[in-house]
């Protein structure tokens, strides 16, 4: 069981996704992960979508092993009783509009001041300052302002960009650097007895998982390509159409393979083991010519045999071929199922595992997402609430 972060008491004040992922893989490190919620309702992702058990799908994969407060921050006395929860706590997450906390008395600069060992942790669309600061949003804008969506899809300038499979800028944008930033100030503070604020941007998150593409642009700017032409353009580039050997392609029975063979071992192993030496030389074509021409031999040739026929065909030889999986195939794929990367509560309920080894301190077993404020009492007591001071927050 996992002590990396045991004696860490984190409130979580956020809501849907970002926050809870990342408090939920700090919990899974061993944090002591408290949520904040509003009475009767709670976090939005307990209703939300199909139910899992108790609670609603998302909500049980993102808030296991944690305890629920139940408080109305906007009543005086529950805002003193979440004062005196965060006098004791090492860690805030927040995941509103930059203002909110401090609307509700409860910013980074009164509760630090109450509590210098705090470590505030805001998830934020566009960071805490900035022009962008007090505007809405959600993934899809985040990505989009960022520049990912542009680089997603077709090649066809008169296609559409497509959507990610998964909420890049919530998660790799925003809960992963969230972890990342909470840890680094626990480490800040174990060396200087400070805390600190770490102000997370899921704009400027998502901007940074996006080092190859900018690297690209930055190259051709410093050659003095204008503007316009500098801009790594969809279908294009190494890795996003401009190689033909690194695509995914459809099958004759209307399944697809994605296939990497960035290197040329690889793509000469392929192209020997599909019957078509005379692609090898084809590595890396020169002009977009070249690229469409070689694209259209790759789609012929995968349309001969059903997906699974080709995967048995590279499984034995070092190509870099690869089934695309549905999430039910995901979910039997025997490395994932190898690792033990699906797991479940005692209970049953499938759960995904922390999704890093450690050798010495592996995560703690997971227990169930608490129900709406089961710990509320509890909790105010031990942060030294009288019985009078704890009706009265919860009245």
């Amino acid at each position: 069981m996992s002590d990396v972060l045991e004696g860490v008491r984190i409130l979580d004040l956020s809501r849907l996704l970002p926050g809870p992922y990342a408090t939920q893989l700090l919990a899974d490190l061993g944090a002591d992960v408290v949520k904040i919620e509003e009475p009767g309702r709670g976090d939005y992702a307990r209703g939300y979508g199909l139910r899992l058990g108790e609670h609603g799908a998302h909500f049980a994969l993102l808030n296991r092993s944690k305890r629920s407060v139940a408080l109305d921050l906007k009543r005086p006395a529950a805002r003193d009783a979440f004062l005196r929860l965060a006098d004791r706590a090492d860690v805030v997450v927040e995941s509103f509009r930059p203002g909110v906390m401090d609307r509700l008395g409860l910013g980074a600069e009164l509760l630090r001041a109450r509590n210098p060992r705090l470590v505030y942790c805001a998830i934020s669309g566009y960071g805490q300052d900035g022009p962008y600061r007090d505007r809405p949003g959600h993934d899809l804008n985040y990505c989009a302002t960022a520049g990912a969506i542009s680089l997603s899809g077709p090649p066809d300038p008169d296609a559409d960009p497509a959507l990610q499979g998964c909420q890049l800028a919530d998660v790799g944008g925003g809960a992963l650097m969230a972890v990342m930033g909470v840890l680094a100030a626990l480490l800040a503070r174990a060396r200087t007895g400070a805390g600190q604020v770490v102000d997370v941007s899921m704009l400027e998150g998502t901007a940074s998982l996006l080092t190859y593409a900018f690297a690209e642009l930055f190259a051709r700017r410093a050659r003095g390509e204008p503007p316009a032409a500098a801009a790594p353009r969809r279908g294009t580039a190494r890795l996003h159409g401009g190689r033909p050997g690194y695509g995914v392609y459809r099958c004759q029975d209307g399944r697809h393979v994605a296939l990497a063979a960035l290197e040329e071992k690889f793509w000469a192993r392929f192209c020997a083991l599909a019957g078509r030496p005379d692609l090898a030389p084809r590595h890396a074509p020169a002009t977009p010519a070249d690229v469409a021409a070689l694209r259209a031999e790759l789609d012929a040739l995968f349309a001969t045999r059903p997906r699974d026929e080709w995967v048995a065909l590279m499984a034995a030889d070092e190509v870099c071929l690869t089934p695309v999986h549905d999430l039910a195939e995901a979910a039997a794929d025997p490395q994932l199922q190898a690792r033990g990367f699906f797991t479940a509560l005692p209970d049953g309920t499938p759960q995904l595992a922390f999704p890093v080894k450690l050798s010495a301190t592996p995560a703690r077993p997971p227990s169930p997402a608490p129900a709406l404020g089961a710990h509320t009492r509890a909790l105010l007591a031990e942060a030294g609430l009288s019985e009078a001071e704890i009706a009265a927050a919860l009245d």
